[in-house]
């Protein structure tokens, strides 16, 4: 089952973006989509039957004027989007998350966990946050950890509630997508090494966050962050050439039609370019790796409302269209 798109007059930013397809009963394929709704599948563009997005973007530098001039080409043959079935625009050999890179998110989380003694005002617990967090910004580091690709479903697939999960919480997320590979690469370098960008949720179950059995051990991101589908991506990659400035796009989550989360990226303590160097430093990142930036304030832990089966998620970010995903709770075994 999945939660099929609205139709809308432009599904994104620019002249094009790229998806992953598959007809009925049919395989994946890498497809050029128009604004409008019309798909063009690159293994005939690019006579390549075994062309998948990560073998594009393995080659960008010479795939993207291709595809700029397949893009406007009005006599190339098209089909309707509303024949396909959307995946998540790339599988990725890595995936880079992280947390704590929202600055008013952390303010909040700061207040709201006082220590038993704290008793001054929350004015003034939130200024001395905003004083952390402008250090932070300036001597620092971006806090990343590894994401598991068995994790990412498409943007419009249900996503299984695990029975042993008591906390499932939402995430939304700028996702930056890499189009060549970058080794310790500079901030100021950085964005050359991005192909594009796309919209991830970065489902968490917040009672396995922390283990119980060993607190001393610290987080347990494997457990909490990484069951099949806990991270719906998509639907469209976007050249980055269509985003005028990443650090300046709205994310918006909304639950069942409520809005839960609303905010810029403006608000991020450490911006893309950061974010995509400082993974750089340490491993070397591919084509068609992730780097999930961070979500912003009003997950369900801050709401006191986490996922329930039934529950849909429809989650935006300017320019790159929506996903819209419904929370299923997993059959009794």
């Amino acid at each position: 089952m999945s939660v099929k798109p609205k139709p809308s007059s432009a599904l994104f930013a620019g002249p094009f973006a790229l998806a992953t397809l598959s007809a009925s009963d049919g395989p994946a394929f890498p497809a050029l989509v128009t604004p409008d709704g019309r798909t063009i599948d690159l293994r005939n563009a690019f006579a390549d039957g075994q062309l998948d997005m990560r073998l594009l973007l393995e080659s960008w530098g010479t795939a993207l004027p291709r595809l700029r001039t397949l893009a406007s080409d009005t006599s190339t043959a098209h089909s309707p989007l509303a024949a396909f079935r959307v995946h998540a625009p790339v599988e990725p050999r890595q995936v880079f998350q992280s947390g704590a890179n929202y600055r008013q998110h952390v303010i909040d989380l700061h207040v709201a966990h006082r220590a038993p003694d704290d008793e001054r005002p929350d004015a003034e617990r939130r200024e001395e946050a905003a004083a952390l967090m402008d250090r932070r910004a300036t001597e620092d580091l971006p806090y990343v950890f590894i994401g598991l690709p068995s994790a990412v479903t498409g943007p419009y697939d249900d996503v299984v509630l695990p029975a042993w999960a008591e906390k499932p919480d939402w995430e939304l997320e700028l996702t930056a997508v890499i189009g060549r590979p970058a080794h310790r690469v500079t901030p100021d370098k950085a964005l050359e090494y991005v192909a594009g960008y796309t919209i991830a949720n970065d489902l968490t179950d917040r009672a396995t966050v922390f283990r119980r059995d060993m607190p001393q051990i610290g987080t347990d991101w494997l457990r909490s962050k990484n069951a099949p589908g806990f991270t719906p991506l998509g639907p469209w990659l976007v050249p980055a050439e269509s985003i005028a400035d990443p650090d300046d796009l709205r994310l918006t989550l909304k639950l069942n039609g409520e809005t839960m989360q609303d905010e810029s990226t403006k608000d991020m303590i450490f911006n893309v370019a950061r974010m995509v160097s400082y993974a750089s430093q340490t491993a070397r990142l591919l084509p068609g790796d992730l780097v999930l930036t961070g979500s912003p304030a009003g997950n369900g832990m801050h709401w006191g409302r986490l996922l329930r089966d039934g529950d849909v998620m429809e989650g935006s970010v300017t320019g790159l269209g929506v996903q819209r995903t419904r929370c299923v709770a997993e059959a009794a075994q």
